[in-house]
């Protein structure tokens, strides 16, 4: 299993944790740890023991590095249909309302966005760093933007995008910017997120899950209004296959932290 469900603390807290669980691939996504999370999220609904939920990558190299590139996604002919694998791995994808909270061990980047979107607020390391490659490779920075646009002002989420693997945000500022709500020892990020969550576990479900769900619709006509519109962007602005796989196999090592 990719992904990796603790439920020792629903007993005493009412709080599951979920692992995302390839750290020797720094966390990224393969199309089975996308199943698995999408199913651990329905699962939750039903589940009446857990109250929140805390998601966080193994180990402290990275939280997740978005989509596994040796994955293969086949696209089909139209250029108004994009298949996303990623775009059902967060919980309002799924119908959960229950909170989740992240904990940011290490990178997060590109794909990890999605995830990021869809919790209710992030918990990080001062170590963690953030950064979406997309642009560097020839890959249009659509729902990974738009997600980042609901948390962030826009010359931050515009910086972030376009400075590609150039530049990543270190978690202080990330702090700043709001995309990040505590900032922990390294190592600690779970420790703190669990301690969060028991505390919003602790109150009466529903009224948390309405509150989730009224935060949500806030942003959410705005939102769906530029999901509209990524599939049609990502397949206008994208390379093809093989010239971003040469950008990436060209990929240098050089990057500031901001």
């Amino acid at each position: 299993m990719s992904v990796r469900v603790e439920l020792e603390q629903v007993k005493e807290r009412g709080v599951a944790l979920v692992v995302l669980d390839r750290p020797a691939k720094h966390n990224a996504i393969d199309l089975e740890m996308a199943g698995q999370l999408s199913a651990a999220w329905r699962e939750f609904r039903y589940d009446d023991s857990v109250r929140a939920v805390v998601v966080t990558g193994a180990g402290t190299k990275a939280f997740c590095t978005g989509i596994d590139r040796s994955v293969d996604v086949p696209q089909p002919p139209s250029p108004y249909s994009v298949d996303d694998p990623l775009i059902a791995i967060g919980p309002k994808a799924n119908d959960l309302w229950k909170p989740v909270v992240a904990a940011v061990e290490g990178m997060a980047c590109g794909g990890a966005f999605y995830l990021l979107g869809e919790c209710e607020f992030v918990v990080a390391s001062r170590d963690a760093t953030f950064f979406d490659p997309h642009t560097t490779y020839g890959m249009v920075s659509a729902y990974e933007s738009i997600y980042l646009a609901q948390r962030m002002p826009y010359g931050e989420v515009a910086r972030l995008a376009l400075m590609g693997t150039a530049e990543r945000m270190s978690a202080a500022r990330a702090h700043q910017t709001g995309l990040v709500s505590e900032l922990t020892p390294p190592g600690q990020a779970v420790t703190a997120a669990l301690r969060a969550a028991s505390v919003v576990a602790s109150h009466p479900t529903g009224a948390v899950q309405g509150t989730v769900r009224a935060v949500w619709a806030a942003a959410q006509a705005a939102r769906a209004q530029a999901f509209g519109l990524a599939p049609h962007l990502i397949a206008l602005g994208n390379l093809a296959p093989a010239e971003q796989g040469e950008l990436f196999g060209g990929r240098g090592g050089g990057y500031r932290v901001r």
